[in-house]
């Protein structure tokens, strides 16, 4: 299914409470921004989250939605709350109080891509901002709720799988408890987005599979594990951040010649994740 917003391959079958969400990765640059931008078309992509639908792509074998955008995360940041407009982009935007993400150029609406490298020259309009928000931002979200309600109702919770990467630098000083560097960060904002059992079952995934994992540190989880983690009510989010040195050259933006073993790798992955609680409620009964 195709929205102008996102992309959403669905199993022929739902067998998983899991649901995938790749909020980063659209890579559809409307012509109207570029038209716009002070940036080249290389530097302008330094944001996005290169290839991680195409990593996550296997969900669907398992029985698991994976929702995608489609329009970059410099045109629109998706893991940011409608409401975090930046007043140094767009006309008309109020301050409600010290926002470290909106000061540092990083609302919904961006004002810079990777290392402070401003988007525009001049401001936005708060009609251009709203036509965003109203034509990517709102049919993203009410999708994601409705899949994971689907979920809820089916299978009596929920799991949010919220599928990032990160530059390679920004793990260089971080170490794990064998002093190795992270390749996966799990974010689960400490404990208040997700239950420990679920995310320990996420952490045994990746381990088994050979790679070095990490929680919350340096990346903990945003607006999209903030509003969706509620693991009182049986609805968990957790983010997955992944090097990218694992299967792209981050210089050329470009599959590297490991990305479809990796691709391999994180199939063996998805599909354990993918099992994680997903006997549904008529089968918990009996």
């Amino acid at each position: 299914m195709k929205n102008a917003a996102y992309v959403l391959d669905m199993p022929a079958k739902r067998t998983s409470c899991v649901v995938f969400s790749s909020p980063h990765s659209g890579r559809n640059y409307p012509e109207a921004m570029l038209n716009r931008t002070v940036l080249n078309q290389k530097v302008i992509r330094s944001s996005e989250d290169a290839f991680v639908d195409q990593l996550f792509g296997s969900a669907v074998d398992f029985g698991a939605p994976l929702i995608a955008a489609t329009k970059p995360r410099a045109y629109l940041d998706l893991n940011r709350s409608a409401e975090e407009l930046d007043p140094a982009l767009i006309q008309g935007a109020r301050r409600h109080g010290h926002n470290p993400r909106v000061a540092s150029g990083l609302g919904v609406i961006p004002r810079v891509v990777a290392n402070g490298r401003a988007i525009y020259r001049g401001k936005l309009t708060m009609d251009e901002a709203r036509l965003r928000i109203d034509t990517c931002w709102r049919p993203y979200h009410a999708r994601l709720k409705s899949l994971l309600s689907e979920s809820h109702d089916t299978f009596g919770q929920a799991i949010l799988i919220d599928c990032h990467s990160m530059p390679h630098e920004a793990v260089s000083m971080v170490s794990t408890a064998k002093s190795q560097r992270p390749q996966i960060v799990l974010g689960d904002r400490f404990g208040a987005s997700a239950s420990a059992v679920i995310v320990d079952r996420i952490e045994d995934a990746f381990a088994s599979a050979g790679l070095v994992v990490a929680r919350n540190t340096p990346f903990a989880g945003a607006y999209v594990t903030q509003t969706y983690g509620r693991p009182g009510r049986n609805q968990h989010a957790i983010q997955i951040e992944i090097d990218r040195s694992l299967y792209m050259d981050e210089v050329r933006i470009s599959p590297n010649d490991n990305f479809a073993a990796f691709q391999d790798v994180l199939r063996t992955v998805i599909r354990d994740i993918s099992r994680i609680g997903s006997d549904p409620l008529r089968l918990a009964a009996e």
